[in-house]
């Protein structure tokens, strides 16, 4: 059993690493992969798990990009999680999240709701290998009795076009490729279905997306097949995973609930490439997209 997309402490999951490591074990996953939102953080202590569990990890990562005012999640796998012009690139991504997180707490009191914005980004402030998110303030609205649910939050106040919505500062999708295989990794584009924008996965191929997630929790059978089509036209792999959380907000139920086929695992790792070394010539941190200079 492949699962190639779950989620840790080190981002908005609710287990950490070992625990991860140990729940997908026991559910029979052979390959798993941790793509924790804008980290590594999570890699080196689920490796260390995956090590003792006696399953294969593959390091990885989940990188947001912005297109036309819409994220863009970008999963990449095989990446050497040390490499130096990726970890500066994901510092400054981590800058962005505080402070859209800043702005999006701020709102929320203009509207008669305060929050203790310094109790709640607290945890990503000190500790440099904690990434902050929107479910963060989520729990906090929660906690206080603001609403029910994280769902609910989300749905009366910090999705898109919501109240307390701040539009997030990210790279563009051909720069966040690049980094990824700049650090020696595969490029796939996740949860496609989600995203809702299948004319832009050509453009994306040509910039360099190597394949696209057509198994996911939120793709029924039809739309899986549909991805493994496409991708079969453009020349891509495919991936899949579960998109584990811990968190009943996020689907899954549990690590390996989806599952990536072998072969399609096999042909994912035959994309693999070596890391690029070091030099002056390494990318800039990430420029921000001109629609979110606003």
């Amino acid at each position: 059993m492949i699962d190639l997309h779950t989620h840790t402490t080190a981002s908005d999951g609710r287990r950490t690493p070992p625990d991860l490591v140990a729940r997908a074990a026991e559910a029979g996953v052979t390959v798993l992969s941790v793509t924790d939102h804008d980290t590594v953080a999570g890699c080196e202590p689920a490796a260390r798990a995956c090590a003792t569990a006696g399953v294969e990890f593959v390091p990885g990562i989940e990188i947001t990009a912005v297109r036309d005012n819409a994220d863009l999640h970008v999963l990449g796998y095989f990446i050497d999680a040390s490499a130096p012009a990726l970890l500066t690139f994901l510092d400054e991504q981590r800058r962005r999240r505080i402070d859209r997180a800043r702005q999006m707490i701020a709102q929320l009191e203009r509207l008669g709701i305060p929050l203790d914005a310094d109790a709640i980004l607290r945890p990503g402030v000190d500790d440099a290998t904690k990434t902050v998110g929107r479910p963060w303030i989520a729990r906090a609205l929660v906690e206080s009795g603001h609403v029910a649910t994280i769902a609910e939050a989300f749905d009366r106040w910090l999705a898109r076009g919501r109240p307390a919505y701040v539009p997030r500062l990210a790279g563009s999708p051909g720069d966040v490729i690049a980094r990824i295989h700049h650090a020696g990794g595969v490029a796939s584009l996740a949860h496609p279905g989600l995203l809702g924008h299948d004319e832009w996965i050509p453009g994306l191929a040509e910039l360099g997306l190597d394949a696209v997630e057509a198994y996911h929790f939120d793709h029924n059978p039809e739309r899986t097949q549909h991805y493994v089509a496409m991708a079969d036209r453009l020349g891509l792999s495919v991936s899949g995973g579960s998109d584990y959380h811990a968190d009943q907000s996020h689907g899954a139920p549990a690590p390996g609930s989806v599952a990536l086929p072998r072969e399609a695992y096999d042909r994912l790792k035959w994309r693999r490439r070596a890391a690029a070394p070091a030099s002056p010539t390494a990318p800039n941190p990430s420029p921000i997209e001109p629609q979110d200079r606003r």
